[in-house]
């Protein structure tokens, strides 16, 4: 049997590394009498999404009504099968009647292909008479109506520290022996996904009364495994239509897909068919410059219709033999090892605390922004401010900019950093460096020496301010609405370098 089966969480008390989360869906059941809201939860794969679900409907004695990406999910199917549960007032199963419909890959249902599903859901968000749970790994690939009409909880990547002790109690209930070694490299290789450390330690105890380091061979998660075998769908077997279906399962945004299949198709595409074919992915990148300017992730969709459907329709015929694919070039920089891992998580981990966003915003909108802007360093004082304001190291400041980290200009940048951070702190600048109105972080001393007209405490990102009552002036202004507010939250206080 499977071990992430047979070890499901059977209440909320059971979830692991999700706390927050956690309490927060409690009090979504809790209250939901008094909202009727349904809700999103969101977040990477495996990091327990499905299963807060329903031991959420164990502990609220709510049966279920499931529907996932394997069922057909038309306007007719979603109707009969999720509508009327969720509809209906009348139904006496479970506590105080109530039935809990849970919708999986959310995310995952894209325009025409479901004939009317993203419409119909969309509406049944609106009318259900019971609480309602959609599952998304994306949500901002679910449309705008979704989460403007449901609330949402995100589900952060499950730390190592939660998923060692998972594993031991594992190991136990199955009579298996263990060294701490082996636990701690399964935690460490599956770190942010808990239902891949337990596939891999049921992998590892196969057969086996006791297991050590040595055992556990796996090694490293590859976090691409499916998109190769996509790649010969579109560049190679697939009808657009196929190619356009697969594209739902792969676990790519289509900023990063556009980019395995630019850098992969000139090896199985030539001629005529490869001209078409770089045509329908200039229509793609254009959709994801509409996204990137409006942040309307809508366009996302038209996006990969030209990048899958379009380049599978360009090809002349099904291709046959073995291609070679590889990870776009784009990524050279970034590496795939886990060493750059590790920095590129610490990058994403300060901006995501000092701007007030998650770490999927810093990795996919804001540090693209950050390499843009400071490359190479070239923009050294920019460069400076950016790495005392996320308090960046050499290897850090060389990851972002693609310098040498032990290059003089990168060491020098560093140091510079750090004494801005030191008079900062001297100065009592009231959130110099704390990532401006993104971070919702307010001063408190600083707000002190604003009112005295302290010049020296205007210091911004970009240096000291020049005027101190301009700069007073623009702390009072008010965002006109909610929706402004959010637009700012979005730019991640990226004004501040100015």
């Amino acid at each position: 049997m499977d071990w992430t089966e047979k070890y499901r969480p059977s209440t909320l008390s059971e979830v692991r590394g999700n706390n927050k989360a956690r309490d927060a869906l409690k009090e979504w059941a809790d209250t939901w009498e008094s909202h009727h809201e349904a809700v999103v939860l969101h977040g990477t794969p495996g990091v327990g999404k499905t299963s807060a679900a329903h031991a959420l409907a164990n502990d609220m004695g709510w049966p279920t009504i499931e529907l996932n990406a394997s069922d057909s999910r038309t306007k007719d199917v979603i109707e009969q099968v999720a509508g009327e549960a969720a509809k209906s007032g009348t139904l006496t199963a479970g506590g105080a009647g109530r039935r809990l419909v849970v919708m999986d890959e959310a995310d995952n249902i894209h325009g025409n292909a479901d004939r009317g599903g993203a419409r119909a859901i969309a509406s049944l968000v609106k009318e259900a008479n019971q609480p309602m749970i959609l599952i998304a790994n994306e949500y901002y690939e679910m449309s705008n109506s979704l989460r403007n009409n449901c609330q949402d909880i995100e589900f952060s990547a499950v730390q190592k520290r939660s998923i060692v002790p998972v594993l031991r109690d594992i190991c136990r209930k199955e009579g298996v022996e263990y060294t701490d070694a082996v636990i701690e490299d399964i935690a460490e290789q599956n770190s942010g996904d808990l239902r891949g450390a337990i596939k891999d330690l049921q992998a590892t105890a196969e057969g086996r009364d006791r297991i050590e380091a040595d055992d556990y061979v796996s090694g490293e998660r590859d976090t691409s495994e499916g998109i190769f075998e996509y790649l010969d769908v579109v560049l190679k077997e697939g009808t657009a239509e196929e190619a356009l279906k697969a594209s739902y399962d792969v676990d790519e945004t289509p900023d990063d897909l556009i980019n395995w299949i630019e850098d992969n198709m000139p090896k199985d595409y030539e001629g005529a068919e490869l001209a078409t074919a770089y045509e329908f992915l200039s229509n793609a990148d254009r959709w994801l410059g509409r996204v990137r300017a409006t942040q309307n992730y809508s366009f996302w969709r038209y996006a990969g219709d030209n990048m899958t459907a379009g380049v599978a329709a360009a090809r002349d015929g099904k291709k046959g033999g073995w291609t070679r694919y590889g990870p776009p070039s784009y990524w050279s920089k970034l590496g795939r090892s886990k060493g750059t891992r590790k920095t590129r998580d610490y990058v994403a981990q300060q901006i995501a605390a000092v701007d007030g966003v998650s770490m999927r915003t810093a990795r996919r909108e804001i540090m693209p922004f950050l390499a843009t802007m400071t490359h190479h360093c070239t923009n050294r004082e920019l460069t400076v401010a950016m790495a005392a304001t996320y308090d960046m190291e050499a290897e850090h400041v060389a990851f972002v900019t693609g310098s040498g980290k032990d290059t003089n200009k990168v060491q020098s940048i560093v140091e510079d950093a750090e004494r801005l951070q030191e008079e900062a702190a001297v100065e009592h600048s009231g959130g110099a460096f704390a990532g401006g109105s993104a971070s919702g972080a307010e001063a408190s001393e600083g707000d002190t020496a604003d009112e005295d007209g302290d010049e020296d405490s205007q210091a911004t990102l970009g240096g000291a301010a020049d005027d101190g009552e301009e700069a007073e002036t623009a702390d009072e202004e008010e965002v006109p609405d909610s929706d402004a507010a959010e637009e700012d939250d979005q730019q991640s206080g990226l004004s501040d370098f100015m």
